[in-house]
């Protein structure tokens, strides 16, 4: 939900109003914080890739591995790690000379709008950010995937159909929010400037910033018992109701 906030203060002016204005601080601070905290979820789902995996292929010592200590510790570093990752390219681009005009078609401040805004060439600049984002996907994503596969390949040797079943709904709401999280955050930040296009990356934002978190919100709440509890409740009247209906008219 941090995600969805850090560009509230640019969304819901440009929805009532058709536009909105923040500083040039703001507008990088935004963008700062927005990708520190994408960083930060990309390496939060890894560990929690890792800890399905302790939890399914080496269950008799998970408690043992996964100790509270080590939790925090990871926990710590996927926060660490996200707000030092994206500075270099934040601080040079930052420097840059921005001449007007200095109008972003977008929903936020973020990397490709405000780089094709700059009046001298951002190459380098361009460059690292093309690196960063890349190398941060495409890293994390090959180790979730190994993960997962790691994973899959011991709930195929499970004997039990019901262990099968357990460890499944184990995983799958972190695999599925894995899925979507790595889909849109490839089609986001994995583009070359030369090829950047407002449209483009208006449609991924939307799609990353919004219905990514709300996925995750739904995909997790589907796990709540009360939650579930509450969707029988509320579907079965409707469900009584066209029963009765069709034992009328049969």
């Amino acid at each position: 939900m941090g995600i969805v906030i850090t560009v509230y203060p640019t969304i819901f002016p440009i929805v009532l109003n058709g536009k909105a204005h923040v500083s040039f601080n703001c507008c990088f601070l935004q963008m700062y914080i927005f990708h520190s905290l994408i960083i930060t979820e990309n390496y939060l789902l890894n560990i929690m890739a890792y800890d399905r995996y302790i939890a399914i292929c080496k269950a008799l010592h998970y408690h043992s591995i996964m100790t509270l200590h080590l939790s925090k510790t990871l926990i710590y570093l996927c926060w660490i790690i996200g707000f030092i990752t994206p500075l270099t390219w934040v601080i040079l681009g930052y420097n840059l000379p921005f001449c007007g005009p200095n109008e972003i078609q977008h929903l936020f401040c973020d990397s490709s709008p405000l780089l094709d805004l700059a009046c001298t060439t951002n190459d380098v600049t361009v460059l690292i950010d093309l690196i960063i984002s890349s190398f941060t996907i495409i890293l994390t994503s090959v180790s979730i995937t190994a993960t997962y596969a790691s994973i899959l390949v011991r709930i195929l040797k499970m004997k039990i159909s019901e262990d099968r079943k357990k460890a499944l709904s184990t995983c799958a709401s972190s695999l599925i929010i894995s899925v979507v999280f790595y889909g849109s955050a490839a089609l986001m930040y994995i583009q070359l400037q030369r090829s950047y296009s407002p449209e483009y990356d208006f449609a991924t934002a939307i799609h990353h910033s919004f219905l990514t978190p709300l996925l995750s919100l739904l995909v997790y709440s589907f796990r709540n018992k009360d939650i579930k509890n509450f969707l029988k409740q509320l579907l079965q009247p409707k469900r009584v109701l066209r029963e009765s209906i069709e034992r009328e008219y049969s």
